[in-house]
């Protein structure tokens, strides 16, 4: 299967690297800087490109941009007007509606949900969700693609946060309370959950990884109660490993 990636960043190019060993990806990138980043970083994992044109021998294109419902919004417009009708779009979105990116699109009965998670050469689980229009083929036709990727494919409603983001943020956004309220440190609480919860990351810490902006938009978007804490460090330009700071400081 020939998969279209249409975005850059860390989602999208996990998505390459792990297409690349069972067929074909081509990346598009918004910008020649983001291009250049891609290539780096996928090595001889897909071909990048910086024109949409690209994308349009594709069987699936897959958007991974922004979690901004306006930019992807604008994204699946223009690649709806300019693919081939036989394609089938998908959106990585998180927390987003994916009916109505799916509206957006143009093609909701060749649309659908592929919620993937970073790194995605790692985790297992994809979340599928689709809008009430997706027909059969279509349905089947990303279950195929998850199962190329060597994804367990799991179909959840299409309701803000699908299932693991809707039950995961409210415990992180508690973790943040917690520490503000007792004489804690971040490790000191991660390590009790590490230790004393069996999790392999703990929540401070994976606060980091997902990006404090990142988790503010998916908790706005699910209705969780982002603590003031998580605000601050976004203000600070602290969001987490991507900036070298967070809760943790990963600059030394």
């Amino acid at each position: 299967m020939r998969l279209g990636i249409a975005g850059s960043g860390a989602i999208a190019r996990g998505l390459a690297r792990v297409a690349a060993s069972t067929g074909e990806a081509v990346l598009w990138a918004r910008r020649e800087e983001s291009a250049a980043r891609a290539r780096e970083a996928i090595e001889e994992a897909g071909v990048v490109v910086t024109d949409l044109e690209h994308l349009t021998d594709c069987d699936v294109v897959v958007e991974a941009v922004a979690e901004d419902a306006e930019v992807k919004g604008d994204l699946h417009r223009r690649l709806g007007a300019l693919l081939p009708e036989a394609v089938v779009l998908a959106t990585t979105t998180s927390s987003l509606s994916v009916t109505e990116l799916a509206a957006a699109s143009g093609r909701p009965d060749r649309f659908g949900g592929l919620h993937v998670f970073n790194p995605v050469e790692r985790m297992e689980l994809v979340e599928l969700a689709f809008p009430p229009q997706a027909s059969a083929d279509t349905r089947a036709l990303l279950r195929r693609l998850c199962e190329e990727l060597g994804k367990t494919a799991v179909e959840v409603p299409d309701f803000a946060g699908f299932v693991v983001n809707r039950l995961l943020f409210p415990y992180l956004f508690d973790a943040v309370r917690l520490l503000d309220a007792g004489d804690l440190d971040a490790d000191a609480l991660d390590t009790c959950m590490k230790l004393g919860a069996g999790h392999p990351m703990g929540p401070l810490a994976l606060l980091d990884f997902v990006g404090l902006d990142v988790a503010a938009a998916i908790g706005t978007q699910i209705g969780a109660d982002v603590p003031e804490r998580v605000r601050e460090l976004i203000a600070a330009g602290r969001l987490g490993r991507k900036s070298g700071a967070g809760f943790y400081d990963y600059r030394r």
